[in-house]
């Protein structure tokens, strides 16, 4: 895929993790950031599965970095949540 593909991709994929997670979105850089993240760490688990990673520009490669996105959402929101002082 070339890198305006990517970026599509992890920005469409952070921008939906984004909003599953935590309604508000984190940002566009930071959402294709997490995005792009996402579809790498989506592809490796889904391969460690068995199933095939990202393909290419399509559904399936949407859905894989979608998914991929949300863990790397969780752990971030775990590492970098902001804490209330009581």
């Amino acid at each position: 895929m070339s890198i305006i593909a990517w970026l599509v991709l992890g920005l469409v994929a952070g921008f939906i993790a984004s909003k599953v997670i935590n309604q508000t979105g984190e940002g566009l850089l930071l959402d294709i950031v997490l995005g792009i993240v996402g579809a790498f760490v989506g592809g490796f688990l889904f391969s460690l599965v068995g199933a095939a990673p990202v393909t290419g520009f399509n559904i399936y490669s949407l859905i894989v970095a979608i998914i991929g996105a949300i863990v790397v959402l969780v752990i971030y929101h775990g590492a970098f949540a902001r804490r209330s002082l009581r």
